[in-house]
């Protein structure tokens, strides 16, 4: 993802005090989150190893680990300060995790990456800055996909019981489009509420 278009972001998320202010808030201002966290370990119960991306503070990571006993994850972020909070997040659960730091608006990001047998992010694919952006970030999650596996998207949507931003967020139906024009043959729409919705794009 070159050239790009940026809706600039009122915090910085690899400075300690946004990235413990953003967990602090998090699950307060969205409860529901939960729902989609159940949603996502329903989805994974036969997976193995498992890449997040965005994996932040380690809210998500902690739910699947708690309920998926065979699940191994591997949690992409830009932010050393989110994985510090995540380690602490994890407690012993960090056996099963392996931690990687980089930035998937980078052209490059999963070059060097094995396979999977899903692919997830939560409430992070908006960071690509511009909604341009994301088949480009759809195409490369789906290069890391073992034949067959999942890619789990959850995210905010622009439009009616979303948000108001229609250049950072997309709305429902162009999150599907930009899913079809990454080359995935389905997407579906598996939970949508309070500005979230979560596709299962194959």
């Amino acid at each position: 993802m070159q050239d790009f278009i940026e809706v600039e972001s009122p915090i910085d998320l690899r400075q300690t005090e946004d990235a413990a202010q953003w967990a602090a808030e998090a699950m307060i201002k969205r409860p529901w989150r939960t729902e989609f966290f159940d949603r996502f370990a329903q989805e994974l119960a036969g997976a193995q190893r498992v890449l997040e991306l965005g994996s932040g503070p380690g809210f998500l990571a902690r739910h699947l680990l708690d309920a998926l006993p065979q699940l191994r994850l591997d949690l992409y972020d830009f932010s050393e300060a989110m994985h510090a909070l995540a380690r602490e997040r994890l407690g012993v659960q960090e056996s099963r995790v392996r931690f990687r730091l980089g930035d998937f608006r980078q052209a490059d990001w999963a070059d060097d990456l094995p396979s999977f047998d899903a692919v997830i992010t939560n409430q992070a694919a908006h960071e690509v800055r511009h909604k341009r952006h994301l088949p480009a970030l759809h195409r490369q999650a789906r290069s890391l996909l073992r034949p067959g596996a999942p890619y789990l998207l959850c995210d905010h949507f622009a439009g009616e019981g979303g948000m108001a931003d229609d250049q950072l967020y997309a709305t429902v139906e162009e999150q599907r489009a930009a899913l079809r024009e990454a080359g995935f043959g389905e997407a579906d729409l598996l939970l949508q509420k309070g500005g979230l919705a979560l596709f299962r794009a194959r």
